[in-house]
């Protein structure tokens, strides 16, 4: 298929590639379309909240899945492997072994609890309206934040998509398409998107991973020439890595220097100690530090990473709300089940296509960050194999990476409008608002909330996706995991104590953060330069869960047992509701109930 050739505003001519363009567009179009179709089923605030609390195992999990799966997924995992080896497997690992702890611990009582929302459980929990308000903070910080990795992902993908087109096109575009879909079904209509969306990514990733594989050989293939046939000190020319691999390639002239490629050295791509894990001692280093050993802090940061990813899972607000959806506890933790296996097979084929990329595309190394660097292997390797076919499955890889982008923002969409329409609207400011009054102001605040997510987006184009996302976990793991898991199984924690460490992990590592992006983005030079003379206090500050958790932890239980006195009188009865199987007839739908009491 000849690629087109179109003017745009008269000044720019672009260079599209037509099958790219036809199935990113189908995949667009087919969202609006479902979006609307899917809204006409959303008529009380029952179904905008919580789809009606009659969504099945099978389609519940397949949604939750496809709200799992962002564009960190679908294009930061093999961006890392590429970039950064065997190091950045510790993420797909991780994503998956969190809903382990949402199985064993949190998605069956969270379920028998019947709330819409998690600021619902928390004020129910305790008996205490300010509770809610401080839960509500952190749904805003935690979605918030995981929104900018979704833009970022969106507005980088059109820019391949059409070349010459903006960043900021494409994070518009999205966030419209969403916000348009959210505003009109809330929780039931962007169930079917997402659910129809995580089956389109796993046919978009796997499909070119075989045919790729089946061209140039399977996977042992490539790490023996990465281990034999790479030079580790100079690096190399696209050329000679095309010829000493074997490799059907288009070759480019050595002799321009431009060409040449920095390719990582094997024994530091494999090694689980890279560059990844220890980048705080290595500027640390270049700063002129004395640093004997940097792998101390590789594992600090690892350990770090894997407790921020873990928990962070079972603390994700917009997850969490899904477990709401479901009829009762048992379907929920069902729900969990069937969601460790479809997010696990997914997460068999990103690192596949990071193996690839240092093979078969050496020059993404040479590239920017994001698509036009290792993060464009799963858009761009399909390319390799030429006329339509190659297209074709550029443009399957291209609808995939639209549809994680989108799949995900919808549902932390709909987390941050459930928390400001129900929790701040409707508990808060105006609790004596009927469920139409709210199913309306859910619609405004979807428009608004979408608006500052899209704004959000602009402001982060040159961060790495799954840094961003990372930090989302370890927000999310420092503040609401522990609040959650000692809520459901201790009965001796109070209000002030699970105020008390939400509040101090949660927003000590969100200053940490915050801390380290200004430090490393040109925001705050000094900050950048105290950093990398303390490259302890750099781990600690970039990957903070390793002791925001134990300092949330401690903090409940320890404030909880000098304020006991406080307990919720009754406390003994909500453990029943929370763990009590269904056949006992113990199971309360607490919003009912709240909604009773109001009105």
């Amino acid at each position: 298929m000849p690629a087109l050739h179109i003017p745009l505003l008269a000044a720019i001519e672009l260079k599209l590639d037509f099958w790219v363009v036809a199935f990113s567009a189908v995949t667009v179009a087919l969202t609006i379309w479902m979006g609307f179709w899917a809204a006409k089923k959303a008529r009380t605030a029952s179904d905008f909240f919580v789809a009606g609390r009659s969504v099945s195992v099978g389609w519940n999990a397949s949604a939750i899945s496809g709200e799992y799966l962002s564009a960190a997924s679908f294009m930061g995992i093999a961006g890392m492997v590429m970039s950064s080896g065997y190091d950045a497997l510790w993420y797909p690992v991780c994503y998956a072994c969190g809903y382990l702890f949402l199985l064993l611990f949190i998605a069956g009582p969270l379920r028998r609890f019947g709330a819409y929302t998690i600021p619902d459980f928390a004020e129910g929990r305790f008996d205490s309206p300010l509770f809610r308000k401080i839960a509500v903070t952190f749904v805003l910080f935690i979605g918030f934040f995981y929104t900018m990795p979704q833009m970022n992902g969106a507005g980088k993908a059109l820019a391949y998509i059409i070349p010459g087109i903006p960043y900021w096109v494409g994070v518009v575009v999205v966030g419209a398409v969403i916000t348009v879909n959210v505003a009109l079904g809330g929780m039931k209509g962007i169930t079917l998107v997402q659910a129809f969306q995580y089956w389109l990514k796993m046919f978009a990733i796997s499909v070119p991973v075989f045919v790729l594989l089946a061209v140039y050989g399977g996977y042992g293939r490539q790490l023996d020439a990465n281990r034999s046939q790479l030079d580790k000190k100079d690096g190399i020319t696209i050329q000679e890595t095309a010829a000493r691999a074997d490799l059907k390639r288009v070759e480019l002239p050595a002799s321009d220097p431009a060409k040449r490629i920095s390719v990582p050295a094997d024994e530091v791509w494999i090694s689980p100690f890279g560059p990844r894990s220890s980048k705080p001692a290595t500027t640390a280093k270049a700063a002129g530090v004395e640093i004997s050993d940097t792998k101390p802090y590789a594992l600090l940061w690892t350990y770090s990473l894997i407790i921020a990813l873990v928990c962070g899972t079972a603390g994700l607000p917009h997850i969490l709300v899904r477990f709401y959806t479901n009829p009762d506890g048992v379907a929920a933790k069902r729900t969990t089940m069937w969601v460790m296996i479809l997010i696990g097979v997914f997460y068999l084929f990103p690192p596949i296509f990071g193996v690839l990329g240092r093979n078969l595309m050496p020059e993404l190394y040479n590239g920017a960050s994001g698509v036009k660097g290792t993060d464009g292997s799963v858009l761009k390797l399909p390319l390799l194999l030429g006329g339509t076919w190659g297209s074709v499955l550029s443009g399957v890889t291209c609808a995939g990476a639209f549809a994680a982008f989108m799949s995900t923002f919808s549902g932390l969409l709909v987390s941050i409008t459930s928390a400001l329409a129900h929790d701040i609207y409707g508990r808060i400011l105006r609790p004596k608002s009927t469920p139409e009054q709210r199913m309306g102001m859910f619609k405004v605040l979807a428009f608004v909330c979408g608006a500052a997510a899209i704004l959000l987006g602009l402001v982060v184009e040159n961060f790495e996706i799954n840094m961003l996302v990372g930090w989302a976990f370890a927000i999310a793991a420092t503040s609401y995991f522990p609040l959650l898991f000692l809520s459901t199984w201790w009965r001796g924690i109070t209000m002030k104590g699970a105020a008390t460490g939400m509040l101090s992990g949660g927003l000590l590592s969100l200053t940490a953060i915050v801390s380290t992006m200004f430090a490393d983005n040109g925001g705050a030079d000094g900050l950048k330069a105290w950093y990398a003379q303390h490259p302890l206090v750099r781990t600690l500050a970039e990957q903070p869960a390793i002791w925001g958790l134990p300092l949330a932890l401690l903090l409940m239980v320890f404030v909880s047992k000098a304020t006991r006195t406080t307990v919720p009188p009754d406390a003994r009865r909500k453990m029943l509701v929370l763990h009590a199987p269904e056949t006992l007839g113990l199971k309360e739908e607490y919003i009912k109930e709240h909604e009773a009491i109001g009105h």
